[in-house]
């Protein structure tokens, strides 16, 4: 067990109420996970269960970690519902019943006002990421959601920082608590950090381009304070041809997830991210993190950094400052225990404008579990003439009405080609690239 299993589970399992305070990658979803599953009478197909995300992508990580830890348990339904996704389908699905709802506040607050939703069995509440909800704005929801729980229950709070606006809640919500706090886990010996301290907007974007063609990074993540910034960051390298994308909070739920898909696949090597919009991002063998702007916060800061050098990989964590970010320096030197002493930005070799390019390509088949579709049969229709290899064929992944598949960009067009002519489940489907 991680730390933060072996320290809450025990506690969750015995019914008590629990806060818990750990980052991304401490094992916290598996430790609320297993209590409710203990909990859960499957026999009673009623909602018993019900976890708050504060974004769809963190509730679709969190429903995919519940359902592979149910699976020996037979006919459980975990049901998602989200915001920025079609009703429809949830309000047909909520008829049929659920056992657990795993969603956003905004829309089961919705779901709850129009009488769709039934907590009146609900033994476990669990708000995960419950610092970004408030941060976020969702607690009128929150109040409503919790107004319409059953006064019996079981409380599990889980959160990456501990801000003093959960205190209200907490104090409102729980009782007798067991206060759980895990430092964070992650070795930093495996990062290198570098602070450079800049002036406004033009010294920062001309920072980024010269930082990004020196380390030539196969996957970046540039962290911004606000969407505004993230998108003209997000203009600014499009513009030299650099293979990226922005993600905030103004883009609609299908572009969110295409960039995700894309960025997860190696179809896209650099996404500029609010703190926010980043949460829920699960990208393995993360190169390099570049913060635009310092943090508000240094745990923050720890939280962003630690999203590369990973399993022990190297990583690369560059910082910009002003001279007004004088305060959050002192913040942050007094966390990090070291004295931040500002670095020359590296210098190009001559000549080299070289921008690297995204090593995949993000494929987008019309069809997906509703049609049957399995990772095999993707796999096993672009190998079958044997012209593309399968190492040449990256991650896989099936969602119920599409599927993405990435493959090696020499090879993009074949694979596009195989698919579209060809058949899978004896069917033909529409094929596409992803172009963002």
């Amino acid at each position: 067990m991680t730390p933060i299993q072996a320290q809450s589970l025990p506690a969750i399992i015995d019914g008590k109420d629990v806060i818990a305070q750990g980052k991304t990658g401490s094992g916290k979803t598996a430790a609320f996970g297993l209590g409710l599953l203990h909990h859960l009478n499957v026999k009673r197909f009623r909602v018993q269960a019900l976890v708050l995300c504060p974004t769809r992508e963190l509730a679709d990580q969190v429903a995919k970690e519940i359902r592979k830890l149910a699976r020996a348990i037979h006919n459980i339904k975990v049901l998602t519902l989200c915001g920025g996704t079609p009703t429809g389908p949830q309000i047909g699905s909520l008829e049929h019943g659920a056992h657990i709802i795993v969603g956003t506040p905004g829309r089961i607050e919705d779901h709850l006002r129009k009488g769709r939703l039934n907590l009146s069995e609900l033994n476990t509440l669990v708000l995960d990421e419950a610092d970004r909800m408030l941060e976020m704005g969702f607690e009128p929801a929150l109040d409503l959601i919790f107004s319409l729980c059953p006064k019996q229950r079981q409380n599990l709070l889980f959160s990456a920082t501990f801000p003093k606006q959960i205190m209200p809640i907490t104090e409102h919500l729980m009782c007798d608590p067991l206060m759980v706090k895990v430092e964070s886990t992650h070795d930093r010996s495996t990062i290198s950090q570098h602070f450079y301290q800049l002036d406004e907007n033009q010294q920062k974007m001309a920072g980024v381009r010269q930082l990004i063609m020196a380390h030539q990074p196969d996957s970046a993540v540039i962290f911004c304070n606000t969407k505004v910034e993230t998108q003209a960051v997000a203009d600014e390298l499009l513009g030299y041809g650099f293979s990226c994308s922005a993600l905030h909070g103004d883009l609609e739920q299908r572009e969110r997830d295409q960039t995700l898909t894309c960025f997860a696949n190696k179809s896209l090597n650099i996404l500029i991210a609010t703190d926010v919009a980043a949460r829920g991002l699960d990208v393995d063998n993360l190169d390099m993190v570049i913060n635009y702007q310092l943090a508000h916060d240094p745990e923050i800061h720890l939280h962003r950094i630690g999203r590369t050098g990973r399993a022990g990989s190297k990583g690369m964590a560059c910082s910009f400052y002003t001279p007004k970010d004088a305060h959050k320096v002192i913040k942050l030197e007094a966390y990090l225990g070291q004295e931040i002493e500002p670095e020359d930005l590296p210098e190009l070799p001559a000549g080299n404008t070289t921008i690297k390019k995204a090593a995949m390509v993000t494929l987008q088949i019309d069809g997906g579990k509703k049609q049957k579709l399995r990772p095999g049969d993707i796999l096993g229709a672009l190998t079958a003439n044997k012209t593309i290899n399968g190492d040449q064929i990256g991650k896989i992944q099936i969602s119920a009405i599409w599927a993405y598949v990435a493959v090696k960009s020499e090879i993009a067009n074949i694979a596009l080609k195989t698919i579209a002519d060809g058949k899978l489940k004896g069917r033909n489907f529409r094929v596409r690239k992803i172009n963002l």
